[in-house]
């Protein structure tokens, strides 16, 4: 295997460039006591305020039901902050508690948002926040429309397309179930916020190997003259996980399914990155405009185009790392005939000049043998076989692999010739790893996308026609599932690489899945 020497021509700047400073602002994180908060929400804001990428003034405010005061609140975050704080933890923790304020309210009732709002302008007077609002919904999302109609009738939300002071409301993922309440929640949340003011997230966006999609296609002149379908054989997009429902997850997990939960956002747009046409310039609307012209060419299917194209499994009992473990069937929460999918395989093929012809094949499934998202594009063999091919080599068929977790970094996969008297080929491999590449740490997602939010920048989240389009598209498949004539879920026992069937998919196409 050939190592890549990738040099960083400055490897002392900050791993967060901007060109200028968030404004002072107040961040609000509703469901402040849930599991997002504790594990990704203010540890982000700490190291953010570690590097000194929080503008000078501000201030987070958890909003929750639990009877806490401010000290009670920052007791719940110092132990869970310290455990991967570094030397300088009580240093900037110190700098960090007394930013950190607590406000209790219920989601529905009037009198909480009247007190949040008091809260919020005493701290404009003794933080210098401003007037400048960041409202997180941490929360199920049964309580968006909910709490954004509150913000809005307590006033906390500034007339639209206002600059200054401003407003600004983060929502986590799912958005919808379906292209109709996708729709509906749409409509609920456009009475009180103007689009500019709405920034749906998804995390994946802000993982820094995701965002070099379009640095390696766009920022080289060697790749966007062969990234299109003269070229390309065949697209690759894996999302596989070796978990399953733990944590009691089962039960939130049985209503939603692997297409809701990450075909739907993450893969989508993994899809959009890959293979969009070059935006103008790196502003959010250029970047985004593209992304949805994707989106725009997914096909339009019937039920039987679904049955044919789409592989639907769950996991059995089977054996993860020499530990068995228990089918989804037996996962605590899970109803005993439940037909919800733990494994989506897709075999697509976009609508536009650049892909015609070529498939896209998307695989996602829990309680795979290992932890591994990655997109893999894989070129046509040379017109004529000059060389013989070394067992097992890939005959001159290249492959480009994009690694977006774990062992960040991409891989260009050619043919060369084995030394010696015979006209022999085998497969090397050229890599790029981040860590070794670097000499800075890369954020951690949720880093970049709060701060983007502060600055106002929405190129990292997506807009409503995103948003649609990718439901329009799963929702074609959801309707064929349910219908009486769908095929039952097919089963792959835990720690394999999914069913037989998503293998009979992919061999159509005279290819085979990477092997993780």
């Amino acid at each position: 295997m050939f190592q890549a020497d990738f040099v960083n021509a400055n490897p002392l700047a900050e791993a967060l460039p901007r060109t200028r400073a968030a404004d002072p602002c107040a961040v609000v994180l509703f469901g402040a006591t849930g599991d997002l908060a504790h594990r990704k929400l203010v540890p982000a804001l700490f190291q953010l305020a570690r590097g000194g990428s929080l503008p000078a003034e501000y201030a987070i405010v958890g909003f929750a039901r639990r009877d806490w005061t401010d000290a009670e609140f920052r007791a719940q975050y110092h132990p869970a902050l310290g455990k991967h704080g570094g030397p300088d933890f009580e240093e900037v923790w110190a700098r960090f508690a007394p930013r950190l304020v607590f406000s209790q309210g219920a989601f529905d009732d009037p009198a909480s948002y009247a007190a949040l709002k008091e809260t919020l302008d005493t701290l404009d007077r003794t933080h210098g926040t401003a007037g400048n609002r960041v409202f997180y919904l941490a929360v199920a999302p049964e309580y968006f429309a909910t709490i954004i109609r509150g913000l809005g009738e307590a006033g906390l939300i500034y007339p639209r397309l206002q600059e200054s002071p401003w407003s600004r409301v983060v929502i986590e993922k799912p958005f919808g179930r379906d292209l109709a309440s996708a729709r509906e929640l749409n409509r609920d949340v456009s009475r009180t916020l103007d689009e500019s003011q709405l920034y749906r997230i998804d995390h994946y966006l802000g993982k820094e190997t995701v965002q070099n999609i379009l640095a390696l296609r766009f920022g080289n002149g060697i790749f966007e003259p062969i990234w299109n379908r003269l070229h390309v054989k065949a697209v690759q997009l894996t999302v596989a996980e070796e978990v399953g429902m733990a944590g009691g997850r089962g039960g939130y997990y049985d209503t939603a399914g692997a297409l809701r939960d990450m075909v739907q956002n993450h893969m989508m747009q993994l899809l959009a990155l890959v293979a969009m046409e070059p935006p103008t310039n790196l502003s959010a609307d250029a970047v985004r405009d593209e992304k949805v012209k994707v989106l725009e060419a997914l096909p339009r299917w019937r039920a039987e185009d679904v049955y044919r194209s789409v592989v639907r499994a769950q996991y059995s009992a089977g054996s993860m790392q020499g530990k068995e473990v228990p089918g989804y069937h037996e996962e605590k929460g899970v109803a005993p005939n439940s037909t919800t999918e733990t494994y989506v395989a897709i075999r697509l093929e976009l609508n536009n000049w650049r892909w015609a012809g070529v498939p896209f094949f998307l695989r996602t499934g829990k309680r795979l043998p290992k932890r591994a998202t990655e997109i893999a594009i894989q070129f046509h063999k040379p017109p004529t076989a000059l060389f013989e091919a070394e067992d097992g080599g890939l005959g001159g068929a290249n492959e480009l692999v994009l690694r977006i977790q774990p062992d960040e970094g991409a891989s260009l996969r050619f043919e060369a010739k084995v030394p010696g008297s015979r006209r022999r080929l085998q497969s090397v491999r050229m890599d790029f790893r981040y860590g070794a590449s670097f000499a800075i740490p890369t954020p951690e997602a949720y880093e970049r996308l709060l701060l983007d939010v502060m600055l106002g920048d929405p190129t990292l989240f997506t807009r409503t026609d995103e948003l649609e389009n990718a439901w329009r598209f799963m929702t074609q498949i959801l309707d064929a599932w349910h219908s009486p004539q769908a095929p039952p879920p097919d089963h792959y026992p835990a720690g394999t690489l999914g069913p037989e069937s998503a293998d009979k998919l992919i061999a159509a196409d005279s290819t085979q899945w990477r092997r993780l």
